[in-house]
C-alpha cells in the first residue's frame, strides 16, 4: 500500500492525490454493494437451489488454490503422495559386500589419420 501511495504521490501530485483516493474508495465500496446485492438477489430467486449451486463453486475454488502436484495427487493417486515423496537419493545397498560391482566397458577410440579432422555425417 505504501508503494502505491508513493507512486500516486509522484504521478498525481499532492494536490490531486486525496481526491483520487476518495474516488477509488467510493468505487470499491459501490462495487461491493453491487456484488452483495446481486448475491442476495440470487439467493432470493433461487431459494434452496442456491446452496446446491454454491457447493460446486466451492469445489472449483478449492481446485483453483491447488498446485499441480496437489491436484494430481488428489485425483490420480487418491491423496497418497508416498510415491512422489519417496527418497530416490538414497544409495542402493549392494547384495554382497564381498563381490565388486561390474564396471561398464570403456569405449574404444576410433583410429585417426594424422592431419584429418574426423567427420560425422549424423552430427551435422
Amino acid at each position: 500500500m505504501l508503494v502505491l501511495v508513493v507512486a500516486g504521490l509522484v504521478i498525481l501530485g499532492p494536490e490531486r492525490l486525496p481526491g483520487a483516493i476518495r474516488w477509488t474508495t467510493g468505487a470499491v465500496r459501490q462495487a461491493r454493494e453491487y456484488l452483495s446485492g446481486a448475491t442476495s438477489q440470487l439467493r432470493e430467486d433461487l431459494g434452496p437451489e442456491f446452496e446446491d449451486l454454491r457447493q460446486p463453486l466451492s469445489e472449483l475454488q478449492k481446485l483453483r488454490g491447488m498446485t499441480p502436484r496437489a491436484a494430481l495427487t488428489k485425483h490420480l493417486l487418491d491423496g497418497d503422495d508416498s510415491f512422489l515423496t519417496g527418497n530416490f537419493d538414497k544409495p542402493v545397498k549392494p547384495v554382497s559386500d564381498n563381490q565388486p560391482q561390474p564396471q561398464p566397458p570403456a569405449p574404444t577410440p576410433e583410429p585417426r589419420t594424422p592431419g584429418v579432422t574426423p567427420f560425422d555425417s549424423d552430427a551435422t
